[in-house]
């Protein structure tokens, strides 16, 4: 199969560097997500890798070429950029038909892929009457007609609702369990934990992280106990005992930061405390990624008052 290859990548606008001397491979056989602050260079990235701009310096090519040197790219890359190139006068099938005809995709495959996206019965309506979400359906479709190798897709679930979510979720799986090449921009962490096996972080055009996404949680966020007990002060007394300190909540939890339940529990058990609750708090991709991306954050509201 096909890598995606980023190599010394860097663009400048008048004096604006949009890239800064990038360097990744996205690898065949899992999904990459894409993450970055707004202004970070991630679409700037992809329209490199495909062709739509040159890059002031360095390279990035699917397979070892340059995609615009590919013969019918679209059997070879699919890609969503903008749900609303399609010309809205067409229909969804005709726009389908005529990527096919310019690509000699089999028309069997605008049938294959109207109904693997859910548009089979809205195929024939134009596309300038599609709701947002089936624009995105049909900007999906589009990248799979040519069943490519490799797939690139910017903010695909914008727009879907909650089963199209779950609807991309499972294709994005799939498609990386063929082998295929599958990179993704997100801007949803929550979304990307449940489909991401490997994380790609720009920041102010700059590589932040290359890593596996559990490795990239672990690294940023440290365990946390969430516990609770009818006994306040016995319990933060034996954690004192053990150099844990611990944090009240409202509800009557307390947070146990850089610690683990199996150690809670047990000085919990040999202090005598009763225990209502004790449970491992989940590190998140969003902790770890706000972590890493604070400083590197172009546009941020300020925080709000409690």
């Amino acid at each position: 199969m096909t890598s995606i290859n980023v190599q010394d990548l860097t663009k400048e606008y008048g004096t604006r560097r949009a890239v800064d001397h990038l360097t990744f491979q996205v690898e065949p056989g899992r999904v990459t997500g894409f993450l970055g602050p707004n202004g970070a260079g991630k679409s700037t990235t992809m329209r490199l890798v495909l062709g739509l701009d040159r890059p002031t310096s360095g390279t990035a090519t699917i397979g070892g070429h340059a995609y615009a040197t590919l013969p019918e790219p679209l059997r070879r890359v699919g890609a969503l950029l903008d749900p609303q190139a399609a010309h809205g006068s067409r229909t969804g099938r005709d726009h389908l038909r005529v990527l096919a005809a310019s690509n000699r995709i089999p028309a069997h495959r605008v049938e294959t892929v109207l109904e693997e996206t859910g548009l089979a019965s809205v195929g024939r309506r134009r596309v300038k009457t599609y709701s947002l979400g089936m624009r995105q359906r049909l900007g999906i479709a589009a990248a799979l007609l040519g069943d490519p190798e490799v797939v690139i897709l910017d903010e695909p679930s914008n727009g879907l609702d909650p089963e199209g979510i779950i609807w991309i979720r499972q294709l994005l799986r799939r498609l990386a369990g063929e082998g295929r090449t599958v990179l993704v921009s997100s801007h949803l962490m929550n979304e990307t934990a449940s489909f991401a096996d490997h994380l790609v972080v720009l920041g102010r055009g700059r590589l932040l992280a290359d890593t596996p996404m559990r490795e990239f949680i672990h690294a940023r966020v440290q365990p946390r106990v969430r516990i609770r007990t009818t006994d306040d002060s016995a319990l933060v007394a034996a954690l004192a005992r053990h150099g844990h300190d611990a944090v009240p909540h409202e509800d009557g939890h307390w947070t146990v930061c850089h610690a683990h339940v199996h150690d809670i529990g047990r000085l919990a058990a040999e202090a005598g405390v009763p225990l209502l609750e004790l449970a491992a708090e989940e590190a998140t991709l969003e902790q770890a990624y706000l972590d890493l991306t604070a400083a590197e954050t172009e546009f941020a509201a300020q925080p709000q008052e409690a």
